[in-house]
């Protein structure tokens, strides 16, 4: 894969479960971690939308021709909008990642879907369809799925753009301006 390669990484804003919208931050990022956009849209809170808001997102914007890859924090928005990482790829023509620091609860997840949602069997399949692997960091070890790309690709992207801290720098910055922008500052780490 070619050095410099651009990445998309998206992550959500702070929000409560009274709001109706949560604010999608999403930076586009030259390897390392070279910002040249920055992308924004709103997902419903624990709603259904989220594929179909990242892909207007991008394909509406100047930039859909540019990302090698799409890189989300987990594979949900906005609560438990859970996004079909399949099907963005798909739609977008640009594969997809997830990276989260640990691994996720699938019981925990589960027993939280069934509790609070009457399509739960949909929501949940759509995050156990996607396989795992670890993608080990100069900070920390990352949890990564992928769709459309080798996970050795995967791998690559994900260590050539974690810089600083223990996400890739796409990701950690569209946290950072999300935040910003939210509580009118940004703090804590991504």
């Amino acid at each position: 894969m070619k050095e410099q390669v651009r990445v998309l990484g998206f992550d959500d804003s702070p929000f409560t479960f009274e709001d109706e919208k949560a604010l999608i931050v999403g930076v586009l990022m030259r390897l390392p971690n070279y910002i040249e956009a920055v992308l924004s849209t709103h997902v419903e809170v624990d709603g259904g939308d989220s594929t179909q808001k990242l892909a207007e997102c991008i394909l509406d914007s100047h930039y859909a021709e540019q990302p090698k890859a799409i890189i989300l924090d987990g594979v949900a928005l906005g609560g438990f909008n859970v996004v079909d990482l399949e099907a963005l790829w798909k739609e977008t023509d640009i594969p997809v990642l997830t990276v989260t620091r640990d691994p996720p609860d699938l019981k925990a997840m589960h027993s939280a879907l069934q509790k609070h949602f009457d399509d739960w069997k949909e929501r949940y399949a759509l995050i156990e369809k996607n396989e795992l692997f670890v993608v080990e960091t100069e900070h920390h070890p990352l949890h990564v799925s992928a769709w459309g790309m080798k996970n050795k690709d995967a791998s690559y992207l994900i260590r050539s753009n974690t810089v600083r801290g223990a996400l890739p720098e796409c990701v950690r910055t569209a946290h950072l301006i999300a935040r910003g922008i939210a509580d009118g500052e940004s703090r804590g780490h991504a």
